[in-house]
C-alpha cells in the first residue's frame, strides 16, 4: 500500500542490537591501548613510591626507569603513536613540570618529546587545563580526550588516552597514550557507518571522537545530555530523540538519534 500523499515515510527504529554490538567492538578496540596506559600507571605508582620510601623527593632522571617498557608499548601496540607519564606540577624536586614522553617517528624510529616548558617562552608550558590531564585529576577515571590538533607532541589530529596515577592516595600525574585521529578512524568508521540512522561516539564532555553523522563532526561538541553521567553509571540511556550506548568500560558513548 502507498504512504499518503505529502507524508514522508517515518525513518527506521534503531537496530538496537547492532549498535550494541558496534559499542563493544569500540570499547575492544581502545581497550589494549588503555591496557598500556594502565601498565604505565602501574609502574610509575611503584617508581615514585619506591623514592618517597627512600626518603627523597622524584627528579625527572628518577623517570627514565620507565622507558624501556614505554618504547616496547610504542614498538608493540600499532594504534599508539606517543605514551608516557606527565607529571603533575610539583610532583619532581628538580623541575616544574615534566613530561616523560616518547613517540613514533616517521620512519618508525621511537624518539623522545622534547617539550619547551619554561612559562617565560611557551604558549603550552602549563598542561593541566587540557582534558587529558584535568579528567583524571578531577575524576579519579580514565578519560578520552580530543580530537584535537596535538600541539605539544605531534601537530597531529589525536585522541589522548588518559589515566590518573596516585601515590599514597595522592595525585601525582596521568599516564597516558596517544592515538592519531586517522589511525581511530580507520578503525571505527567502518564500525559506525553500519548502523542506522547515523551514530557517533562522544566523550565525557560531549565532545565528537569519531562521527559517521554529518551533523555532528569529529571535534565538536555536543551540546544537551550530561554525557559524565551517563558514562559514570555505564548503563544504556534512552533520552527524547536520543539513545547512549556504553562501549564497554571505555569511556566513550555511542550516541543515535531516535527520530
Amino acid at each position: 500500500m502507498s504512504s499518503s500523499p505529502g507524508l514522508a515515510p517515518a525513518p527506521p527504529a534503531p537496530d538496537l542490537g547492532a549498535a550494541r554490538r558496534v559499542a563493544h567492538r569500540v570499547g575492544g578496540a581502545l581497550e589494549a591501548v588503555f591496557a598500556a596506559v594502565a601498565a604505565t600507571a602501574d609502574e610509575t605508582g611503584v617508581l615514585l613510591s619506591t623514592v618517597a620510601a627512600s626518603g627523597r623527593r622524584p627528579t625527572s632522571a628518577d623517570l627514565a626507569a620507565l622507558r624501556p617498557a614505554l618504547h616496547l608499548r610504542l614498538r608493540r601496540q600499532e594504534l599508539i603513536s606517543g605514551t608516557g607519564f606527565v607529571a603533575a606540577p610539583g610532583l619532581l624536586a628538580d623541575v616544574p613540570g615534566w613530561l616523560e614522553w616518547w613517540q613514533c617517528g616517521p620512519e618508525g624510529d621511537v624518539r623522545p618529546l622534547l617539550p619547551d616548558l619554561d612559562p617565560q617562552q611557551s604558549a603550552y608550558s602549563d598542561y593541566t587545563h587540557w582534558e587529558w590531564f584535568a579528567l583524571p585529576r578531577d575524576t579519579g577515571r580514565r578519560a578520552v580526550a580530543g580530537p584535537y590538533v596535538d600541539y605539544l607532541c605531534s601537530d597531529e589530529y589525536s585522541l589522548t588516552l588518559s589515566a590518573p596515577v596516585t601515590v599514597a592516595g595522592r595525585f601525582a600525574g596521568v599516564a597516558a597514550a596517544d592515538v592519531y585521529l586517522r589511525h581511530f578512524e580507520t578503525a571505527v568508521l567502518p564500525l559506525l557507518r553500519t548502523l542506522r540512522p547515523p551514530a557517533r561516539l562522544v566523550n565525557a564532555r560531549g565532545r565528537v571522537a569519531a562521527s559517521a553523522d554529518p551533523a555532528h563532526l569529529a571535534g565538536s561538541l555536543t551540546k544537551g545530555p550530561d554525557f559524565a553521567t551517563a558514562l559514570e553509571h555505564g548503563r544504556e540511556t534512552a533520552l527524547p530523540g536520543l539513545r547512549l550506548l556504553p562501549c564497554g568500560e571505555v569511556p566513550l558513548l555511542l550516541t543515535l538519534r531516535e527520530d
